[in-house]
């Protein structure tokens, strides 16, 4: 197992969640806010490593998460756990919703800037057989909040279809959240997606 600094686990979780496109150097810098060399290095060492595999497409590399390897899924496991670390306020204020087979994905203002949000977005995947049970814990919550809940919910079956579909807003949901709970089974739909 080798260790990642914050840039690389940064790095890693970009290309991992984004299920539409491919990254290269040049557009992955961009995003990470580092040099292009600095970025070479970082995919050089992972596509040493086995973390990420590459794709000749024109006349640049392109690169995915190498998931096939048990480690790099470990590793990626490792990262979402590490990234959700920085939210412990929003885990403890969700715990209750979580139950085995959920997945609480926490994105928008609310988990870029809290104080300049105006509303908590959280998106929620979970059994439709859960529906009484799920809107009765959210109101529950939404009475201990200062600011409006919104609650996106559905199905896994859904969530797929909708990623399948390139649907814009759930793309930008995958590749900007925060997995609050259900790692297990947000990886389960977004391994299927990883590769090329």
């Amino acid at each position: 197992m080798i260790g990642l600094t914050k840039k690389e686990q940064e790095a890693l979780l970009l290309i991992y969640k984004n299920v539409t496109n491919y990254y290269n150097a040049n557009s992955l810098s961009k995003e990470l806010e580092i040099t292009q060399v600095g970025t070479m290095k970082i995919l050089k060492r992972f596509e040493k490593s086995g973390i990420l595999i590459n794709k000749k497409i024109g006349k640049s590399f392109v690169y995915k998460v190498n998931i096939e390897e048990e480690f790099v899924q470990k590793l990626i496991a490792f990262a979402l756990i590490n990234e959700a670390s920085g939210f412990q306020r929003w885990k403890n204020e969700f715990k209750q919703l979580y139950k085995k087979g959920r997945i609480i994905l926490f994105y928008g203002s609310a988990s870029r800037n809290y104080s300049q949000a105006k509303d908590i977005d959280v998106f929620l995947i979970f059994d439709k057989r859960d529906i009484n049970e799920v809107n009765r814990e959210i109101e529950k919550i939404q009475k201990t909040l200062p600011k409006k809940l919104h609650v996106i919910k559905t199905t896994k079956e859904d969530f797929i279809k909708n990623i399948n579909v390139h649907n814009e807003s759930m793309i930008e949901i995958v590749k900007t959240a925060i997995v609050l709970y259900g790692y297990d089974e947000y990886m389960e739909v977004i391994n299927g997606f990883a590769s090329f």
